[in-house]
């Protein structure tokens, strides 16, 4: 099972403020420690949203939305994306991660649609289209 485990921003991580070299201490050996399992397929930090865009899709209309953008608890600061047996597992992962930022912090797991998930409306056709961009992302990679 594949999972995206977002670290959620925070009004410090929004202000663009740079954690503590204690803290890449930490986080890198959680990273190692995941890679080492097997457990990790990417991870990274993000830019605050004032370096952003959003772009909103109305029918054939799209409007682009410069950053910052408001309710930054529900903004994602970060990511990794994981190769777990379970959601559990995942759980119990994250659950052993240093604390992501100053205060509080919030770290929410997403389990990734699987193909199977698609059912009927992924055709053999579209399947083998798909797995060939797979391949092709993973190449570059």
């Amino acid at each position: 099972m594949k999972v995206i485990v977002f670290v959620k921003a925070t009004e410090e991580s929004e202000a663009g403020e740079m954690p503590e070299e204690q803290l890449f201490e930490d986080m890198t050996k959680f990273n190692e420690e995941l890679v080492k399992a097997g457990i990790m397929l990417a991870g990274e930090g993000l830019k605050p949203s004032s370096e952003g865009a959003r772009v909103v899709f109305s029918g054939k209309q799209r409007k682009v939305i410069d950053g910052p953008f408001a309710e930054t608890k529900e903004l994602v600061a970060g990511f990794w994306i994981w190769q777990v047996k379970s959601l559990e597992e995942a759980i119990e992962w994250v659950k052993r991660c240093p604390n992501p930022m100053k205060g509080e912090s919030i770290i929410e797991i997403r389990p990734v649609f699987e193909d199977e998930d698609f059912g009927e409306a992924l055709t053999p056709e579209l399947r083998e289209r798909q797995d060939r961009l797979r391949e092709a992302t993973e190449s570059r990679q």
